[in-house]
C-alpha cells in the first residue's frame, strides 16, 4: 500500500488541503479581529 503513488498523491492532497484550510481561518481570525474602518 505504502509503495503505491496513488496512496502519496492523495496524502498530499489531503495535506495541501488541511494547510489550506489552517491558512484560511488564520485569515478569517485576524481580519475578523481587526477593528472596522472608522466612518
Amino acid at each position: 500500500m505504502w509503495r503505491d503513488p496513488g496512496t502519496w498523491i492523495a496524502l498530499g492532497v489531503s495535506a495541501l488541503f488541511v494547510v489550506a484550510g489552517w491558512v484560511m481561518h488564520r485569515v478569517f481570525v485576524r481580519v475578523l479581529k481587526a477593528p472596522g474602518p472608522q466612518a
